[in-house]
């Protein structure tokens, strides 16, 4: 048999200035365990666990550059006053043998007023359905500001010890929604065709880039389509992963979907509406969602390395290193990513499953035990990540939906 520490998979990975000790990274897949925009104890605890496990480098997920790009109440929100709570964090994971990263984003038209503190702005003015709320297109001047945010949030990075930021360009958040002619309407430099939609990326990264200054590896996350019609399609995903390469990025995630109008495109499988909605707080969302959830919430079929044709596509076209995430479940999977070109893997639902996914594997597990129900994901909108086969306190009624799509699912 095969000595599972042999496999491609635990050779090192060089990102930018930094080397990591395999080529596994816990993606930034949103935690909602940042209580008042703080790290917690929660966030420190999970972290920890997936260093531990074995995992190349842990990506915290949805940090905002300021509080007008705050989608939910429990994310972080970088400033200042939070640093030192992060070094801690980073402390730990570092000695646990791991590189840490945070995603930095801004979530644009994805919020309310109670959240953002003002009006969600966006590349133009409309109404969110998914809010759903009234949003405000940004002014220039408004459009400098979130820029030298992003610019700003790097620096925070490197003094709370990250080893690396991804920014967050795509899934319908604020800089794909400047890519994106479905959600940008404009009709100056920062619309119309796709070199000017770009135009906002450009702005945000040369921001990004200077901030860094080689001090911190940085990564985009970036779709290679928006998974619906009306959005960017690959071709438009191909010239942005081109562009994003001119701009000096050290490797690029490769994604898809838009959190708005095509959430399961990002994720696939079923979207568990009982389980969403049983536990949100505001009661008109709730049943709002229960009698229209199924129709506005398209239902992608899961299947394993999902994004890898598309990937392939992207990979011909463009040099610099390229991180793959979508369904990386297996041992047999991931190296076959690893072997078509791609510098490392990006897993979540694996290590919801199992923070310790990474040491299973060398120690020969094969597969991991996430059966893709989607109770992480609809449990995350209220409460902090978990997966179910971690839980004892589930209710009848969303035990028997998990039961329920399991049974489709092998159908």
């Amino acid at each position: 048999m095969k000595n599972p520490e042999n496999s491609i998979i635990f050779t090192p990975a060089k990102i930018g200035p930094i080397e990591l000790r395999n080529r596994t990274i816990r993606s930034a897949a949103f935690e909602n365990m940042c209580f008042g925009n703080n790290p917690s104890p929660m966030l420190f605890d999970y972290h920890t666990s997936v260093a531990r496990g074995g995992i190349g480098m842990t990506t915290v997920a949805y940090a905002s550059v300021n509080r007008s790009g705050l989608s939910f109440e429990n994310q972080l929100w970088m400033r200042p006053e939070i640093v030192g709570e992060l070094r801690k964090l980073t402390d730990a994971i570092h000695a646990e043998g791991a590189k840490a990263s945070i995603q930095l984003g801004h979530c644009g038209n994805m919020s309310h007023k109670r959240t953002a503190g003002r009006t969600p702005v966006s590349a133009s003015s409309g109404f969110n359905l998914y809010s759903p709320t009234f949003v405000h297109g940004m002014t220039e001047d408004e459009i400098h500001e979130v820029a030298r945010d992003f610019g700003n949030a790097v620096r925070l990075a490197i003094d709370a010890g990250f080893d690396c930021v991804e920014i967050h360009a795509g899934h319908g958040y604020l800089i794909s929604q400047f890519l994106s002619p479905y959600t940008n309407k404009r009709r100056d430099k920062w619309g119309g065709s796709l070199d000017n939609r770009m135009n906002f990326m450009r702005l945000c990264m040369d921001e990004v880039m200077r901030a860094a200054q080689g001090k911190i590896a940085v990564v985009a996350k970036t779709n290679m389509r928006d998974g619906f019609k009306g959005g960017n399609d690959l071709e438009q995903g191909i010239v942005i992963a081109q562009e994003l390469e001119k701009l000096g990025m050290d490797a690029l995630v490769l994604s898809g979907g838009f959190v708005s109008k095509a959430p399961m495109y990002v994720m696939r499988g079923e979207m568990p509406i009982t389980t969403m909605t049983g536990y949100m707080n505001c009661w008109w969302l709730k049943w709002g969602v229960r009698a229209f959830g199924r129709f506005m919430i398209k239902n992608e079929p899961y299947k394993d390395l999902y994004f890898l044709d598309d990937a392939l596509e992207v990979r011909r076209n463009v040099k610099l290193p390229l991180i793959y995430v979508g369904g990386c479940v297996s041992r047999e999977g991931i190296e076959k990513v690893l072997n078509s070109g791609f510098e490392a893997v990006q897993m979540a639902r694996a290590l919801v499953n199992e923070p310790d996914f990474v040491n299973r594997l060398r120690q020969g597990e094969e597969r991991c035990g996430c059966d893709h129900v989607n109770y992480c994901i609809a449990r995350m909108y209220t409460l902090e990540m978990a997966c179910h086969k971690h839980r004892t306190d589930i209710p009848p009624c969303m035990q028997r939906e998990i039961e329920s799509i399991k049974s489709r699912s092998k159908k």
